[in-house]
């Protein structure tokens, strides 16, 4: 396949003006100047248009178990495994339609979201690449225990997480503090975790060569986790007993580690000030801005799956950041390029470039001037098959 168009994104903030991308099986084989790549090309099926080819999208934090409702743990609870499964599909779909070509699966019940990834790598199912958590570690009666990962111990934190890594798991996930969605659990700035159990997991996890995400709201458990020697925080809103406390310390340790942090900001941002209150919400906007203004490595993701977020929000998610300040330019980044090497795919996703997978998304219009027209979408190819909102093919 060879597309051709206005523009392509071929780095952070620069294009490539009438270019072409050429397509064999399911990864970038050239891409340059209209002319040089047709003639490269040969006789194979093209797709031109009047837009812009961008990397596609990444969302680094979804839970595809959960519906978006405002009770998604009891349709969870509610539901079968395979009624389940059919659910996770039809949420996988609506985040390939969206322009999200990769996603990260933070937590599902018995295996269901791997189940999924084999689905859609062998072309049964449609959807993004799934990078999956397995089951969640928590502690007994901890966040989100109702998916099966209460552990004790560092025995048995080591077990879960080699059973993880077993059934295919391309990331360990650890409630490292409590959070809202779970009714009677420990309140979200309380740590759940003991040093020696999050340095054993850590340990197991990086003994197979698989990247850690901590769930972390607390400073003491954010502080935990980078101790700890975690991949990626997600959340890191800086919570205590007291109010938000961003400790500098811990931000210079998370900057030096180069660990990313996925503040996971829902699609519906805009409603915190009316849930939270105007001061609390600007508090906690302002955090963020002080970690994105300190250098931390921030990637987009919408807890998708969650109270209110539902599987195509990962565009009206960006538009927090910009709200911020950052620049267009910045954001795309982070919903590409540097959400893969959060997901340690930087060599396989994320670039327009020779010998990348074939994740693109296609839109109208310029997403550099205008972060909105990420929700124009043309076509989006995943792994080298292009897929419509309207139609297939």
């Amino acid at each position: 396949m060879l597309i051709t168009s206005r523009r392509v994104l071929i780095a952070s903030g620069q294009y490539l003006e009438d270019g072409a991308v050429l397509i064999e099986g399911d990864s970038i084989a050239a891409v340059g100047p209209r002319e040089e790549v047709e003639q490269q090309a040969g006789a194979v099926p093209r797709f031109a248009f009047d837009g812009t080819v961008l990397p596609g999208l990444i969302d680094a934090h979804v839970h595809l178990a959960f519906d978006g409702s405002s009770d998604p743990v009891s349709t969870l609870e509610d539901s079968t495994d395979e009624v389940l499964f059919e659910d996770m599909r039809r949420r996988a779909e609506q985040l390939l339609n969206s322009g999200v070509t990769t996603a990260r699966d933070l937590g599902d019940r018995n295996g269901l979201a791997l189940r999924l990834a084999a689905a859609i790598s062998d072309g049964t199912a449609p959807g993004p690449r799934i990078v999956s958590a397995g089951t969640p570690l928590t502690t007994l009666g901890g966040h989100c225990h109702f998916l099966g990962g209460e552990v004790s111990g560092e025995s048995e934190v080591r077990d879960l997480v080699r059973r993880n890594i077993a059934a295919g798991a391309g990331v360990i996930k650890a409630m490292v503090t409590g959070g809202g969605l779970t009714k009677g659990g420990p309140a979200s700035h309380e740590s759940q975790f003991t040093a020696h159990e999050l340095a054993a997991l850590v340990d197991e996890a990086h003994k197979a060569g698989v990247p850690v995400a901590a769930h972390a709201h607390g400073t003491d458990g954010i502080a935990a986790a980078v101790t700890a020697g975690v991949d990626t925080i997600e959340h890191c809103t800086w919570m205590t007993d007291r109010g938000l406390d961003l400790r500098q310390d811990v931000l210079a340790e998370i900057i030096d580690r180069r660990i990313a942090v996925c503040p996971a900001v829902s699609p519906h941002w805009q409603m915190l000030p009316r849930i939270f209150g105007e001061e609390r919400a600007a508090a906690m906007f302002d955090l963020v801005r002080q970690m994105a203004d300190a250098g931390v490595h921030l990637v987009a993701g919408t807890d998708a799956g969650v109270q209110r977020a539902g599987f195509d929000g990962l565009v009206p998610a960006l538009a927090f950041y910009a709200h911020l300040g950052l620049a267009n330019s910045s954001i795309i980044d982070m919903a590409t390029s540097e959400a893969a090497a959060a997901l340690g795919l930087e060599s396989v996703t994320g670039r327009i470039a020779p010998g990348f997978r074939a994740d693109l998304l296609l839109v109208d219009g310029d997403p550099l001037a205008d972060l909105a027209t990420l929700r124009n979408i043309k076509a989006v190819f995943a792994a080298g098959r292009r897929y419509q909102p309207d139609a297939a093919e």
